[in-house]
């Protein structure tokens, strides 16, 4: 049996992976901010899923958790790791309160990262490791590439999770661990349905108010014919990380030549007027 760790299991992204390596015999070491999680995906998955109550921010349960998954494992290796625990609050930069810009990076950035750090010496990063190296999956997004208005904190906590993953993949070459990212477009998920209208309160009497109000709707309206379903997706992780010679990057994304091709060969300028008049905000 083989044996991988994820992150953020409760819903969306990671919810979907555990489900479908679960279905392909695995066993997941899954980690969940609470016990009421924990005993529900229990419940659910059966022996097979071991619940790690986990903190990624808190870097003291991300150690205590490696320590269950090294006291569990024995005598076998761990498989992979694949860093999927999120946050996403929107809102325009100008105005964002900066503990939320703090906290897209404290999850995004370096949770991600002591995560790896944590869990490192489990995949191989050690002398004469017994067992073949396991790799790494990040879950990053397009937007950590090409920008977007009102995701601000996200698509720079996104871009830093590619750039700090490009740096890993030179050096963890030694201990022949690979670490590839898959940068998603939409994933149909619930994640749209979960803005609650004081979101946008905090921005009311600013201009970005109504555009963003119109940013959550467009792509809340969008998901269904834009969003790769979310089986779709968990199936085509588990292929990529079961691949003999994987790629280091992939991109995701449904209708990718309207959605990434033609976006990224336009001007930069030019997509931005677009954009910004795309959700109604004034340009000069």
């Amino acid at each position: 049996m083989k044996n991988i760790v994820i992150t953020g299991v409760a819903s969306g992204i990671g919810y979907g992976t555990l489900q479908e390596f679960i279905r392909q015999g695995y066993r997941v070491f899954g980690s969940v901010r609470n016990k009421e999680d924990a005993e529900r995906l229990a419940r659910e998955f059966g022996n097979n899923f071991i619940p790690l109550l986990c903190d990624i921010t808190d870097h003291k349960t991300v150690y205590e958790a490696a320590a269950t998954v090294r006291s569990i494992l024995k005598n076998e290796g761990l498989d992979g790791l694949i860093n999927n625990a999120g946050a996403a609050e929107g809102g325009p930069l100008m105005h964002m309160p900066i503990d939320v810009f703090q906290k897209h990076l404290d999850v995004l950035v370096t949770g991600h990262l002591a995560t790896c750090q944590a869990f490192l010496p489990l995949l191989g990063a050690q002398d004469q490791y017994p067992y073949k190296p396991g790799r790494i999956i990040n879950i990053s997004s397009i937007a950590g590439k090409s920008g977007s208005p009102f995701i601000g904190a996200y698509v720079a906590a996104k871009h830093a999770l590619e750039g700090f993953s490009k740096t890993l993949q030179i050096e963890l070459q030694p201990y022949g661990i690979d670490l590839i990212v898959i940068s998603p477009g939409l994933v149909q998920t619930k994640i749209w349905d979960k803005i609650q209208d004081e979101t946008f309160e905090k921005y009311k009497g600013t201009i970005y108010y109504e555009p963003f109000k119109n940013f959550a709707n467009f792509f809340k309206k969008a998901m269904p014919h834009e969003g790769i379903a979310l089986q779709d997706f968990s199936v085509r992780v588990r292929k990529i990380f079961e691949t003999d010679k994987p790629k280091l990057n992939y991109l995701l994304v449904r209708n990718k030549f309207k959605n990434w091709t033609i976006p990224e060969t336009l001007p930069r300028r030019t997509v931005n007027k677009m954009t910004a008049k795309m959700f109604g905000l004034n340009v000069k």
